[in-house]
């Protein structure tokens, strides 16, 4: 449950609140920016007593929660929250583009697309070092080199970077060079890697699982937070349907949903999406109208010798051409890019 406290409670009504609270085994989490007035308890709900709660001297008011979601319920943070990422927040009037390669392939290639996503306006770029892939025999990623690649990057560009990590072993290398942490797809219920990642505080970008539901996925985000890190971004990067004419099928319903749900920002990735870079632009267009704070889209140089994702990866000549007409988007919506 969430409990809304009393502007005016003293430091000794709220120790004796956390007294309680704690005697009956109950976690309790602080919502962020709230001053230490709104926190949850988290527990067994029959050993909570809600009405002697709501009596108690520093207690304003009780939220009993129906949901499984605690943390990542709007009740815990009132309203649309914000992440920071460095000097860049996720959530609030800016929109932020995430763009680059599936793959970090190699040292050059990578700087060269590094350069021209900086001009065109991303603002972070992404790149696999490690990567999960359906056959064991498809590349898997440069490794701790790929990192080295990208931090290497983000030196000579001022982008920040993202990356995916996918073994609980891993997650402390690459919390050294990543700026944003990426949780796949296929991890989406990687409980291990979740309390892993929610123990290391730095900023999680996870992303939809191709047969998660919405629920679930919120689920996914709140082992992320009941560790402790509330610095969460949700992607929604598609659901797989019966349909095999799309790679997958870009549930931009889940947008306002999640909006209308939860506190956290969400971005949109159209490349896995729809897995066609032809269907890449207008979904990305229409993941903002629908609400998005972001987008993650896939940019090659040479899509055709692209060790993995070639088909859905824009040339860098439309991509910049797609950051023209979403500023315009996002002007009328009265955002930015």
């Amino acid at each position: 449950m969430i409990l809304h406290l009393k502007r005016n409670a003293s430091p000794k009504e709220r120790k004796d609140l956390l007294r309680r609270l704690a005697l009956q085994g109950v976690q309790v989490h602080y919502s962020p920016g709230s001053g230490e007035r709104i926190l949850a308890a988290i527990g067994d709900r029959k050993a909570l007593d809600a009405e002697a709660l709501d009596k108690h001297p520093a207690v304003a008011r009780v939220v009993p929660l129906d949901t499984s979601f605690k943390l990542a319920n709007r009740e815990f943070r009132p309203g649309r929250g914000e992440v920071r990422v460095g000097d860049l927040r996720f959530g609030g009037k800016r929109i932020h583009v995430m763009a680059g390669p599936c793959s970090v392939e190699n040292r050059a290639d990578f700087l060269a697309i590094a350069r021209e996503l900086r001009h065109s306006g991303a603002t972070i770029l992404r790149g696999g070092a490690f990567k999960p892939r359906t056959s064991p025999y498809s590349f898997q990623g440069l490794g701790e080199e790929g990192l080295r690649i990208l931090a290497e990057a983000r030196e000579e560009t001022g982008l920040l970077v993202v990356t995916e990590v996918m073994d609980t072993r891993d997650v402390e290398l690459v919390c050294r060079y990543a700026d944003i942490v990426q949780i796949g797809a296929r991890n989406v219920q990687n409980f291990a890697l979740l309390k892993e990642v929610g123990r290391a505080r730095k900023p999680v970008l996870l992303k939809r699982g191709m047969m998660t539901t919405v629920n679930e996925y919120l689920m996914s985000a709140e082992y992320i937070m009941s560790g402790g890190n509330y610095a969460v971004l949700l992607c929604e990067r598609g659901v797989r349907s019966f349909d095999p004419a799309t790679r997958n099928m870009m549930d931009l319903a889940a947008v306002p949903l999640v909006h209308h749900w939860s506190h956290l920002p969400i971005i949109v990735d159209p490349s896995h999406g729809t897995g066609n870079w032809r269907w890449v632009p207008p979904l990305a267009k229409a993941g903002i109208a629908a609400g998005a704070d972001g987008l993650m889209i896939e940019v090659h140089a040479n899509p055709d010798q692209a060790y993995s994702d070639g088909e859905q990866s824009l040339l860098p000549e439309r991509f910049r051409a797609l950051m023209r007409d979403l500023k315009k988007i996002a002007s009328v919506l009265g955002r930015t890019i």
